[in-house]
């Protein structure tokens, strides 16, 4: 483990990444460390990771992580929820890593559009900027809504309006409109 202390959470994603990429588990980096790479810049206790995964594969990634010395928690959204479960990883530290086992809406062809970074020697993929909008948007959450407009004014002439719109109606109306409000603004 790469970890040595708390607030370390950026490096746990590294030993986490190397267990899914071992185990070809197609995966996101998205949240606000993706938020980093797509114009905006804030802390975060946590790094989280969309996964493109089943029930089965997920149990069987949580025996992976066990077996290798982190702590495990396992949760399951109910019928509504648009994240069907989440596994968190952490380690002896506290540092934690967020395993997004899907998200209602989003499009399968996000794992085709990801942004490879360099982060200590090692590669990551991130999602891509209209991809991370669009979650934002549908996130809603007044941080969330902060994330999108920033990620916009990051780039506006280098976005796929046209991508974004459809990835925004993915999640429906609410998302739809969100981003149609921070467009014309």
């Amino acid at each position: 483990m790469r970890t040595t202390r708390p607030g370390e959470s950026a490096l746990l994603l590294l030993d986490v990444v190397e267990l899914l990429v071992a185990k070809g588990v197609e995966y996101a980096v998205i949240g606000a460390l993706a938020a980093s790479i797509h114009g905006v810049v804030r802390a975060s206790m946590d790094a989280d990771v969309l996964l493109s995964v089943g029930k089965h594969e997920a149990d069987t990634l949580e025996s992976v992580f066990k077996a290798v010395g982190f702590h495990t928690e396992m949760t399951r959204g109910d019928f509504d929820d648009p994240i069907p479960g989440l596994l968190k990883v952490n380690d002896s530290y506290g540092n934690r890593v967020d395993l997004l086992l899907g998200l209602r809406g989003v499009e399968p062809k996000a794992f085709s559009r990801l942004v490879e970074v360099p982060f200590q020697g090692n590669t990551l993929k991130f999602v891509g900027r209209e991809d991370f909008i669009a979650m934002k948007l549908f996130a809603g959450g007044p941080m969330h809504i902060v994330d999108a407009t920033r990620a916009i004014s990051a780039g506006r002439d280098s976005l796929d309006l046209d991508l974004l719109r459809r990835l925004a109606n993915r999640y429906g109306r609410d998302t739809s409109e969100s981003l149609q409000r921070l467009l014309a603004g």
